[in-house]
């Protein structure tokens, strides 16, 4: 070793408080989108989580936000947050929500936290979906993150056997149900150079509820936060 200039690579515990920081710093810039009055829709996840402290803690009080999850809708009404029925609430001018992975076209693989199902439901509905994201999660081609997929229970093993035809690895995920009852399929081994196809060809088969790939209906915004708390926005 010259001179001992040779430095450390950073350990796990490192790589996760950057990404932490970079999570929070994405969800106080998405603040800054927030009007009175407005209609919000929130995802599910851990980098929503800070932006639901973050909006409790400010002086910016939407008209109500509908939720894609019971957990977020328990931390919502904890932040003196009305829950709004989507079917009463018209459609909705922003939704924000996290990404487990996001390519340059603003195309996500989503689900991580189970919730994907309602996630497309909440971002089709929709006028905005503004991704937060750190650093990490941007990607040049999607898939080194399983896609999830729901599923009814009783198609479970058809449906891993068609995953297996086209030509990726199906695992099933060992949590409770999901808020609808069914379960999900983490799929490895996809490299996704067309999304938006994979999605159709995913969503078609039977007892698939829906696929963690947003590619019909991809972020209009991506806001990255870095370790520094630096951000940086991209539109589609």
């Amino acid at each position: 070793m010259a001179n001992g200039s040779m430095t450390n690579p950073p350990t796990g515990g490192k790589v996760a408080a950057a990404g932490e920081a970079g999570k929070r710093a994405a969800a106080l810039a998405a603040l800054e989108l927030v009007q009175e009055e407005t209609r919000l829709g929130v995802g599910t996840g851990s980098t929503v989580n800070f932006f639901i402290e973050a909006l409790a803690g400010s002086h910016r009080r939407p008209a109500g936000a509908v939720s894609s999850s019971e957990g977020t809708s328990r931390l919502l009404r904890a932040a003196g947050i009305d829950v709004l029925d989507l079917n009463m609430s018209g459609e909705l001018e922003l939704y924000v929500d996290g990404a487990d992975e996001a390519d340059p076209g603003l195309r996500l693989i989503k689900g991580g936290g189970g919730a994907l199902t309602r996630e497309k439901i909440v971002a089709a509905a929709s006028r905005e979906f503004v991704c937060l994201v750190d650093e990490r999660k941007r990607v040049d081609v999607l898939g080194a993150f399983g896609v999830p997929i729901e599923v009814i229970p009783m198609a479970r093993s058809h449906v891993a056997r068609e995953i297996v035809r086209l030509g990726a690895d199906p695992e099933y995920r060992e949590t409770p149900p999901t808020d609808n009852g069914n379960v999900i399929l983490d799929c490895h081994g996809f490299h996704i150079e067309e999304p938006l196809a994979l999605e159709a060809r995913l969503n078609a088969i039977a007892g698939v509820v829906a696929c963690g790939l947003f590619a019909a209906r991809p972020a209009d915004r991506l806001i990255i936060g870095a370790a520094d708390g630096q951000v940086e926005m991209v539109t589609a």
